[in-house]
């Protein structure tokens, strides 16, 4: 096995609320090899973009370490964390809102690479073409803006913008949940042609199992903020031993799941689950 690329221990989240605070991620714990993806999976509400924001610093964690190739990034103040941040890039779910709609494709793809120095607008402009056509799309899409592309399209541009800083981890936060199913799987499939040419470790955040099988290695399962299960995908998904996620892969099986239903729904339906 190679070694860790995150390691992340007893990561506790908590939000400001009326009369207190609300524990949003509850002491979790996982590594994430190089070169390897690890797929985070629970119900809506269940903690997983909560920690995704909370690894590219985001938010700032309450509690607990994240460790980015043995230095813990959780306690870095802004001004220190800041020459880390091209080493971990996010993909968002949403991919029109988190795309500046006044810039070109090609602009926004090359903002990242005046923020890391490269100081040539030549030399910018060209790497960002070169990205967008790794991506997939064609060179007339460099000086069209984000409203002229459909949402595949537009997610591709916020993988392109995201390599831009030559991550070492992409963590991708429901980055497939606002396409139809085609488009998902040529998002994928490009996700893993990027790490199989480029040897990027992935987080995906997802309550899509069968994207989780896809495209990952490893899976945590999560609920209210807590681990419930975790392991080799494969042997997750095969033969889960907690009885939440034996609800998550029905509700991923059953076709009432497939028109809009979200696992939380379908898990409440049919069975009760111990906490």
């Amino acid at each position: 096995m190679t070694t860790p690329l995150l390691d992340v221990r007893d990561l506790v989240v908590e939000y400001h609320v009326r009369g207190g605070s609300f524990r949003a991620v509850d002491t979790v714990s996982f590594t994430v090899h190089k070169g390897r993806t690890l797929a985070i999976v629970g119900e809506s509400g269940c903690g997983k973009s909560t920690i995704a924001c909370a690894i590219v610093r985001l938010l700032k964690p309450s509690s607990g370490q994240i460790l980015l190739d043995g230095t813990d990034i959780a306690p870095l103040s802004e001004r220190r964390m800041r020459p880390l941040r091209s080493r971990v890039q996010m993909v968002f779910q949403d991919p029109y809102a988190s795309l500046d709609p006044h810039l070109s494709a090609q602009d926004i793809v090359a903002e990242p690479l005046r923020l890391r120095g490269v100081r040539s607008a030549a030399e910018r402009r060209a790497t960002a073409a070169e990205l967008i056509d790794r991506v997939g799309l064609p060179s007339s899409a460099l000086e069209r803006r984000p409203a002229e592309f459909s949402g595949g399209q537009r997610q591709r541009i916020g993988i392109a913008r995201a390599l831009a800083s030559s991550p070492e981890l992409l963590v991708c936060d429901e980055a497939t949940s606002a396409l139809d199913v085609s488009v998902q799987a040529q998002v994928l499939a490009l996700l893993e042609d990027l790490q199989r040419d480029t040897g990027l470790t992935c987080i995906v955040i997802s309550h899509n199992l069968g994207v989780v099988r896809q495209i990952s290695a490893d899976v945590v399962v999560m609920r209210a903020g807590r681990v419930v299960e975790s392991g080799p995908t494969a042997d997750v998904l095969a033969a889960p031993k907690e009885p939440y996620t034996r609800a998550l892969r029905r509700a991923a099986l059953d076709p009432t799941a497939m028109t809009g239903r979200k696992p939380r729904a379908f898990v409440t339906a049919r069975e009760e689950i111990p906490a």
